[in-house]
């Protein structure tokens, strides 16, 4: 059975790899070999499961050379202020760091998403025919393949949302050269919409134990699901919704921090993964490594902000040995800026770089922890309830005390103090998720609520590192709330006529 699987696994990849010069949405098996040959059997729709898994760790077919992971890492952290220029660094690279950019810019390119988005679809559309094929297949076990194709879908097009506001929103396989190649975008509120609809879809159709741990941390279960739904609910402002989501994953009692003793933290929740405070993983292995080794290590093109141990960790002077965990030999080598986080074996060796395995990191624990915090923070402002405030210092402290964080990094917040409370938040996710593609987006979260009551917040971020001469004109940019998204790549606008430029970009 399992050589099948592999078989039909590799058939597929063959197959969805085939791609047409004329649109970045097109991944086109003929009709005939997808319908007639291939979707049979249940072992058919695992096969395309895995095949998802699969395009998210390595480049899709035709798209390029990065994977998934590295446009996540890049989109998420290099207009996030903590990461600089290192020595092998692009000039498309440093445009984005610099607030620099153009269409042409290629990693400003989306088709790494849409191809996997297609693979989703593709399960979507055609599973549920394979029912009449195989009666071995029943409808729960349907519903779960269905589950995982529709939050990664949803997940995906969360991230295109966030990424560059307002994309193409496409709910059907792309199988043949009839589909229609011309889609205009749709409004970012749309695309929110959709996102929550696919997941409170998932997450009655969801797994919640696979029987294994590298399954449960690295497949979609209703525990994942409640994380994204947290997530997409914070960015829309619906702050209860996001409090139950948050408390699905919390009261499930299946998750819980690693304690903080000895040198075994960083090795267990980065270096192996899969731990205790694993929510969702992408599963690199020694078979298929993560590109990060070579762009922080062999080659680095980023390294960390220079004063990001003094600005975000601390430094205690008189103590070495009393720090954050999380800081120097964890998230960085502070001496050098290296980013560790991806490559370290433990915190003092790195992984040799056959062994360089560590995972991308989607939802933790501590993530999940932090998005309750923020929901209470910001429905103790609605109702003048300080009590909640009081819940979400809380749970900050709680993070930190298990993190050892340290005393100059504690902030005086009162618990009615909400714009204090989200701040301290955000300082806190800047030290539990450096580099795991998450800072550009927490400011920008923060920053857009109330109709962009904060829009300071992200003025600040992009110039606190910027070079003298540039400062005024990414001021400039800035307060345009359109220049906050990446463009629509201008080979994008030239396959889809229906594509119309994010207007800061014309």
């Amino acid at each position: 059975m399992q050589t099948k699987i592999k078989i039909i696994l590799a058939i597929f990849i063959l197959f969805v790899s085939a791609s047409s010069c004329d649109s970045y949405l097109d991944l086109r098996p003929q009709d005939g070999i997808v319908r007639d040959e291939f979707w049979k059997t249940k072992e058919d729709i695992q096969a395309a499961v895995i095949g998802i898994y699969s395009s998210m760790l390595n480049s899709p077919p035709g798209v390029g050379d990065l994977p998934l992971s590295q446009y996540l890492f890049m989109h998420g952290e290099l207009r996030g202020g903590m990461v600089v220029e290192g020595t092998n660094i692009s000039d498309d690279q440093r445009d984005i760091i610099n607030t620099n950019v153009l269409s042409s810019n290629p990693l400003t390119e989306w088709a790494a998403f849409y191809k996997t988005i297609n693979y989703c679809n593709t399960v979507i559309d055609l599973a549920p025919g394979v029912r009449d094929e195989d009666p071995t297949l029943t409808q729960v076990q349907l519903n779960h393949f269905l589950s995982e194709a529709l939050a990664i879908r949803a997940y995906l097009y969360f991230t295109l949302a966030r990424t560059y506001k307002d994309v193409p929103l496409k709910l059907t396989a792309t199988l043949s050269d009839q589909d229609n190649f011309q889609i205009p975008v749709s409004p970012q509120s749309e695309v929110f919409a959709q996102v929550v609809k696919d997941l409170k879809l998932a997450e009655g159709y969801a797994v919640e134990d696979y029987g294994d741990v590298a399954s449960n941390k690295g497949r979609i279960t209703v525990y994942s699901i409640n994380a994204m739904l947290a997530d997409v609910y914070l960015w829309t402002e619906d702050y209860q919704s996001a409090l139950t989501a948050t408390n699905k994953v919390i009261d499930s009692g299946k998750f819980k921090l690693v304690e903080a003793s000895g040198s075994t933290w960083f090795n267990t929740v980065f270096a192996r993964g899969n731990s205790t405070e694993s929510v969702f993983e992408f599963q690199y292995t020694t078979a298929n490594l993560n590109p990060f080794y070579n762009i922080f290590t062999q080659r680095p093109q980023f390294r960390a902000q220079g004063l990001l141990m003094d600005e975000v960790f601390g430094i205690d002077y008189d103590n070495p040995d009393n720090k954050d965990i999380r800081g120097d030999r964890a998230s960085l080598v502070g001496a050098t800026g290296e980013i560790y986080k991806f490559i370290g074996l433990n915190n003092n060796d790195r992984k040799a770089l056959q062994d360089a395995d560590t995972h991308w990191f989607v939802y933790r624990y501590a993530d999940v922890m932090l998005m309750k915090a923020e929901a209470l923070a910001r429905l103790g402002a609605v109702d003048s309830t300080p009590e909640k405030g009081q819940e979400a210092l809380d749970i900050i402290a709680a993070i930190r005390l298990n993190r050892n964080a340290l005393n100059q990094t504690k902030q005086d917040v009162g618990a009615g103090d909400t714009n204090g409370i989200i701040d301290y938040i955000l300082a806190e996710r800047a030290r539990e998720f450096a580099f795991e593609g998450k800072r550009w987006y927490d400011v920008l979260r923060v920053a857009r609520a109330k109709n962009y009551e904060r829009k300071q917040l992200l003025i600040d971020l992009a110039v606190a590192n910027a070079p003298v001469d540039r400062q005024q004109s990414i001021i400039t940019k800035l307060q345009d709330v359109n220049s906050h998204y990446l463009p629509i790549n201008a080979n994008e606008i030239f396959a889809n006529k229906a594509l119309v430029q994010n207007p800061f970009y014309k």
